[in-house]
């Protein structure tokens, strides 16, 4: 079962965080070329002056990352792929900015020295980086869920170590961290995520278990990469999102819940012990928890639509249906199992989730597939106790490998092979 976290771990509700100071806050962006990081790019030359660029990193489109870096003025450029070297080091010659290209040099780039690293690359490939700056003591602003999934304990431990400033970014996470304000944790009764409910939310069953790639990526509310749409349209987002508050804010898994809200206007809700209930609102733009988590302890202004209520007219919200959406109760039941079970749970899904928009397999088969990884690996104690990012990292490894093995499967088969 999952233990209530060691209050001695500074948390996001620790009133000891540290303000930044100076006028210009210089940043270090992770997955600088993905839907976060243009995002943050506008909200950055929204600001001028505010902000200043160390670094971006990207992945493999070495001209979007070349033409960011020229734009936002950076000092660095780098590709995680190390094959996109030269031609980075050539769209970029004359500019004056460095270049650098594969693993490495992705951990140098997040050492560089920077007040803040917006840490938005997607998948476990994030872990690393993220942890190094973390380990470093530099503030994180973090929209990747998969480093706190993988590695949760670790990276709490890391940052109590370290005095490093973890402030989440993803909507929701945000939503809650504005919501507490500075609330002492064991005075939550209950902390609520919310979900859209995807582009499948009014589905049937069998509806959903049929659906393609291109319908799973048809997001109703949201603009977001080709992974994060799919893990919308299941469920397993809010899933992974409920195991990245747990470490966030020191909640265990019967304090933590899910509602469905189909406007996307309520992100997070508290409910305290004496009976109030406060919530982050506002339109679905990623750039208000950006400037947010840009700006913190203070606010910028931003062209994010405003919230009019009367305009707006109703909110509706209805529970979560595990029958139709079953990726999010194996999300849930592995962080209630915990040790290593959702770093077993991500691993395996970013596999499913990688198949299934190949073509190789179905839909339905990404949960069932995932379920099957988790429970072959708990038989063969293979989801133990995690003592570091390292057996973290391992973990993950052998989760992508049985899910291979697992899903090695024709898209119609009806049965995932354990």
């Amino acid at each position: 079962m999952t233990k209530t976290l060691d209050p001695s771990v500074a948390t996001l509700t620790d009133p000891r965080l540290k303000a930044f100071a100076g006028s210009a806050r210089r940043l270090t962006i992770l997955g600088a070329t993905g839907s976060i990081g243009r995002s943050t790019a506008d909200v950055i030359a929204a600001a001028p002056g505010r902000f200043a660029v160390e670094a971006v990193v990207g992945g493999r489109d070495a001209e979007a990352l070349a033409r960011m870096a020229i734009e936002l003025g950076a000092a660095c450029a780098v590709l995680a792929d190390p094959h996109g070297y030269q031609a980075l080091a050539t769209l970029l010659a004359g500019t004056g900015i460095e270049v650098g290209a594969g693993p490495a040099a992705v951990i140098e780039a997040a050492l560089r020295p920077a007040d803040m690293i917006v840490a938005a690359i997607s998948g476990a490939a994030g872990v690393a980086p993220t942890h190094a700056a973390l380990a470093a003591g530099r503030a994180i602003a973090l929209a990747n869920k998969e480093c706190l999934v993988c590695a949760g304990a670790a990276f709490m431990a890391t940052a109590k170590r370290s005095g490093a400033q973890l402030l989440p970014m993803d909507s929701e996470h945000n939503a809650i961290h504005q919501a507490l304000g500075g609330a002492d944790p064991a005075s939550i009764e209950k902390m609520i995520l919310t979900a859209s409910g995807g582009p499948f939310r009014t589905w049937t069953r069998e509806a959903i278990d049929a659906a393609t790639p291109a319908q799973a990526l048809a997001h109703p509310n949201w603009s977001m990469g080709p992974k994060i749409s799919v893990d919308s349209a299941s469920l397993m987002n809010k899933g992974l999102e409920l195991i990245e508050a747990h470490f966030l804010f020191g909640i265990e898994a019967a304090r933590l819940d899910v509602l469905v809200h189909p406007q996307s206007i309520v992100h997070g809700l508290v409910t305290f012990a004496d009976g109030g209930v406060t919530a982050g609102m506002a339109h679905p733009d990623m750039k208000a928890p950006i400037a947010h988590c840009l700006a913190w302890p203070e606010r910028i202004s931003t062209k994010v639509r405003r919230l009019d209520l009367a305009e707006l007219g109703a909110l509706t919200f209805e529970r979560a249906d595990m029958d139709r959406f079953p990726a999010l109760r194996i999300a849930m039941d592995a962080m209630r199992h915990g040790a290593g079970m959702p770093t077993v749970l991500n691993g395996a899904n970013e596999i499913a989730v990688e198949r299934f928009l190949a073509g190789a397999i179905g839909f339905r088969d990404i949960a069932r597939g995932v379920e099957a990884v988790c429970e072959a690996m708990d038989r063969a104690g293979e989801a133990g106790e995690l003592l570091s990012v390292d057996d973290a990292l391992a973990v993950d490894h052998i989760a992508r490998d049985r899910a291979r093995a697992h899903l090695a499967i024709g898209r119609d088969s009806g049965t995932v092979r354990v």
